[in-house]
């Protein structure tokens, strides 16, 4: 009998470890068709200014995080089409007093990810401090900490060169909210190890003529020439930029290889070259898609004339635009369908690798216990009565995956007081937001729809509706719908029947990012101490 048992566990641990091992697969968001072919965009979330690096037979991508903590993300794929989410390399902003305060559209700028000496490198800007550096042997595990390799304001979009003679540069681009000057690119030499800037740079390209507001800076070396891909022409509406130079200081050649074109894709610009083992090229992407953000895309490319050729010319400029569909890139082998995680049951050890808080996270801020198969989000005090939630550090949210999706969640509200003034719910976060909150009063529970409109601009939250509720647990739903990313709130007290509640609001972007979906559990200030709020679930899923 006891044999019996130790069996019976250890095939309960394998089928348990097996079953959390088994590749994610989106509801709403799939790029791999199945038959060898993939479809734009391979990732429909705001992973914006991505950047990826090969190792071997591993894709390692990184993109912008801003101020959400934890920061700089790290996605992992085999075949480049697939991707799953498995780290973060900074765990906390930097510095760290500055970023326990949400700090909208700062932080983490462009970053860039390398490969060197059996090492991953990620170099990015931050606009108001400089230009940092981290570094690991195992993208996995943990990362080094960050390093000020060239500090200074307005310096952003950053990234290393290691020659092939043991030299090491940095070239980048200037923020003009902080420097007073844009669309430059200098290069400044750094120490070998790549953490120090050795000299003040040099400017090696000037924009302002043809190419406003040149930025996004990335580095490569290719048959002897020098190039440094850059977009051009603005975030939404802009095209890629190629420079390219026998000398690392110039003079640069110059040419766009990537535009809108006829195509349905604005702003085609800003990624990553990519090589296969069998010397396949490709580029990644993005293309801002307003409250979705600035979603990842992949084009084939190739070289003429030592210039690289992007996407197909399709109307005969000599310029390449985005294609929506094409065969995968060969990398000698296939692989499972795979997208990043959405859904999370709260039937782990920690909440997922997609949740990023508003702001440096506090551990007191949330709960989660080994064996407890829900999340428990303690009632924060954290901004003053009346004031909205833009600068709510305690935002615990995600990315919104696809046009198209229902996001649902049970919360279970325990105030621990008879006059409460707790509430936590669901939220739609941006630049305007909305929320469907259950609270509590001396009347009892209750929940009602809310928004605060210009809340960047310290508006006021307003109640839409408020009814009444019965027990403390509610189960609320918003369906996100294309192509204007308008919200529709709904509520159940059973989890079976729902009853849409309130208005349709339109989702917002946030600054530099697009909208956000997620949890929130707060205190008002005269609240005594205490009350939380206990989630289920959160689940995406189609609509």
């Amino acid at each position: 009998m006891k044999l019996y048992s130790i069996l019976f566990a250890l095939l309960s641990t394998t089928l348990l470890l097996a079953q959390n091992n088994k590749p994610y697969i989106s509801d709403v968001w799939v790029s791999d068709n199945g038959d060898g072919t993939y479809k734009n965009p391979i990732i429909y979330s705001d992973y914006s200014d991505p950047d990826v690096v090969r190792v071997g037979g591993d894709y390692y991508m990184t993109a912008s995080s801003f101020n959400a903590a934890p920061a700089l993300p790290i996605l992992h794929s085999k075949d480049m089409v697939n991707w799953k989410l498995i780290n973060h390399a900074l765990p906390l902003q930097v510095p760290f007093e500055t970023f326990n305060v949400p700090q909208h559209g700062n932080g983490v700028w462009a970053p860039s990810i390398r490969y060197h000496n059996n090492e991953v490198y990620i170099y990015w800007g931050d606009p108001d401090f400089g230009i940092y550096m981290v570094k690991t042997k195992d993208p996995f595990g943990k990362w080094d900490e960050p390093i000020l390799v060239m500090e200074g304001k307005g310096l952003i979009d950053a990234c290393p060169l290691f020659d092939d003679n043991g030299d090491a540069y940095l070239v980048h681009a200037y923020a003009g909210s902080r420097r007073g000057v844009k669309s430059l690119l200098s290069v400044n030499k750094m120490n070998p190890e790549g953490t120090k800037v050795l000299d003040p740079g040099i400017h090696v390209f000037d924009g302002h003529e043809k190419h406003e507001t040149v930025e996004g800076s990335k580095f490569y070396k290719r048959n002897g020439y020098y190039y440094i891909f850059a977009p051009a022409g603005g975030v939404a509406t802009g095209w890629q930029l190629i420079l390219r130079s026998k000398n690392i200081y110039g003079p640069y050649e110059e040419k766009v290889v990537l535009e809108q074109g006829k195509t349905k894709i604005n702003g085609p610009h800003q990624g990553a070259w990519v090589d296969t083992p069998n010397g396949e090229s490709w580029f990644y992407h993005f293309q801002d898609v307003d409250a979705y953000g600035r979603i990842v895309h992949l084009q084939p490319m190739s070289w003429k004339n030592d210039w690289p050729v992007m996407g197909k010319d399709l109307d005969g400029n000599g310029i390449g635009e985005p294609v929506m569909t094409h065969k995968k890139p060969n990398v000698g082998k296939t692989y499972p369908i795979e997208t990043p995680v959405e859904t999370d049951n709260f039937d782990g050890f920690n909440i997922g690798l997609q949740w990023q808080w508003n702001a440096n996270n506090d551990v007191v801020w949330h709960a989660k216990l080994p064996g407890n198969d829900y999340l428990r989000l303690f009632s924060i005090k954290s901004v003053k009565d009346g004031e909205n939630l833009w600068m709510v550090p305690n935002l615990l949210l995600q990315k919104f995956p696809a046009p198209n999706f229902t996001a649902s969640t049970k919360i279970t509200l325990v105030p621990e007081e008879a006059k409460s003034g707790k509430t936590a719910g669901l939220i739609i976060m941006g630049m305007d937001y909305a929320t469907l909150s259950i609270s509590h009063d001396e009347n009892g529970y209750y929940i009602q729809q809310t928004e605060a409109i210009k809340a960047i601009d310290g508006a006021e939250e307003k109640v839409i509706v408020k009814e009444r509720l019965k027990e403390n647990t509610a189960y609320f739903k918003v369906e996100v719908t294309a192509p204007d990313a308008m919200c529709q709130f709904s509520f159940s007290e059973n989890g079976k029947n729902y009853k849409k509640i309130g208005k349709p609001f339109k989702a917002q972007p946030g600054k530099w990012i697009g909208a956000k979906v997620g949890l929130f559990s707060i205190s008002t200030q005269e609240a005594k101490r205490g009350g939380y709020a206990d989630v289920a679930y959160f689940k995406i899923t189609k609509q």
